[in-house]
């Protein structure tokens, strides 16, 4: 992903000041001081995340820097040190990102966070619901300027089918007045299955009932405005509720995630559904005398062993769900055939047996023995049989599959 900023400014202060700002926050930033120094950079860099320019230069006192960048299709952030109104519709017109004051501590203040905002926006994408395609394309354009991909959908019914079949949706925009299905009705058939953790709505409307923005709320949109709206509050909007979602879903992932491996924890296995397969299979394994790589290698050594048999879980199981169950146990749930499952977890077992852990200038191996399951009457009755059959595998010399 793109992290290259260009700072555009003629105070030789205030420009150390926000190449610091952003050099901290782990940008990498490119400086010039006025429109001659710029042009040399933009030619010799194509790929910014965005540049950040001053409106008045001493070889370019009415914006040149601002047309310049914008001329190579870059996210422009404008600083000025005077408010114009006029000025500042004229730039936003123009497709620039914002427009900060430098005179103001929380506008400066401002900036990283909208830097990283638009470095974030990447990771998203948007469903535009809106009968009217001049609309739609208009909403489009203005997600585009902040790196925010998006989708349309004409209806409310569309917009269902689309978000049926496209996962990697993480938002909706949506009017209310449409043919077929209105956003409202919309919003409530959604949220039947997706709640506001999971996908974000934001509400439009031009309607002057005074009751819709209470009807969009309490359908579930996570926010609403009014049409027309300003761009910059529609930005406002739009970033706000990203910047919530995100949090959520920080949070989500902190307590349903394991720290170390990154794989789900024993929270996540017990709350999640096994997504209406037939047959459930489950298979617990254990790390084989773990105790004895912790008391030979030390505690960062089982670590180390650790992720690496967690990583081979992946990579042999990457559409199932894997958990860290606890300690050195590890839980895989899969919905494919039992045949299929069972050959699967037998070259698990070979390719962790076979595998060198490399820890601190040493090498060391080590193997797993797994006890397996099929579908039980509940999730716990299941796991209890699995991780019977695991002890016996134990008992039985480890580093071995019992299926039965």
């Amino acid at each position: 992903m793109n992290n290259k900023v260009l700072v555009v400014e003629d105070s030789l202060t205030f420009r150390n000041y926000l190449q610091q700002l952003l050099s901290q926050a782990g940008y990498h930033v490119l400086c010039a001081e006025n429109i001659v120094e710029a042009k040399g950079v933009l030619a010799k860099e194509r790929e910014f995340l965005c540049c950040v320019i001053d409106y008045c230069l001493p070889d370019g006192p009415d914006g040149e820097a601002i047309e310049l960048a914008l001329a190579y299709q870059h996210r422009v952030i404008v600083l000025t040190a005077l408010f114009n109104p006029d000025l500042r519709e004229r730039m936003l017109a123009r497709g620039v990102v914002d427009y900060l004051l430098k005179d103001s501590t929380a506008s400066v203040a401002y900036l990283l966070p909208l830097v990283q905002r638009l470095e974030k926006n990447q990771q998203h994408k948007c469903l535009v619901v809106d009968d009217s395609a001049t609309v739609r394309n208009y909403i489009v354009q203005l997600l585009e300027h902040q790196y925010i991909t998006a989708v349309q959908a004409e209806n409310g019914e569309q917009a269902l089918t689309i978000l049926e079949t496209d996962p990697s949706i993480t938002f909706v925009i949506t009017d209310h007045d449409m043919p077929e299905k209105d956003g409202v009705s919309m919003i409530r058939q959604v949220r039947l299955t997706r709640d506001k953790k999971h996908l974000a709505i934001l509400g439009l409307s031009g309607s002057e009932d005074a009751t819709l923005t209470a009807q969009f709320l309490k359908a579930g949109a996570n926010d609403f405005l009014n049409k027309p709206f300003h761009p910059e509050e529609f930005y406002c909007r739009v970033h706000q509720i990203l910047d919530m979602k995100e949090a959520t879903d920080e949070l989500y992932r902190m307590a349903n995630q394991d720290a170390l491996t990154g794989l789900w924890n024993r929270r996540y296995l017990f709350n999640q559904s096994c997504g209406g397969c037939q047959e459930r299979n489950i298979a617990m394994l254990d790390i084989d005398h773990f105790k004895q790589v912790n008391d030979t290698y030390g505690h960062d050594g089982g670590d180390s062993a650790l992720v690496t048999v967690a990583k081979i879980l992946q990579l042999y199981f990457p559409h199932d769900l894997v958990a860290r169950f606890g300690g050195e146990e590890f839980c895989i749930q899969s919905c494919h055939p039992f045949e299929q499952f069972a050959e699967q977890l037998e070259k698990l077992r070979s390719r962790v047996e076979n595998t060198t852990i490399y820890h601190d200038q040493v090498e060391f191996k080590l193997t797993i023995s797994i006890g397996v399951a099929t579908a039980q009457p509940t999730l716990d009755q299941q796991i209890k049989l699995a991780d019977d059959r695991l002890y016996r595998a134990k008992e039985n010399g480890r580093n071995i599959v019992i299926t039965q």
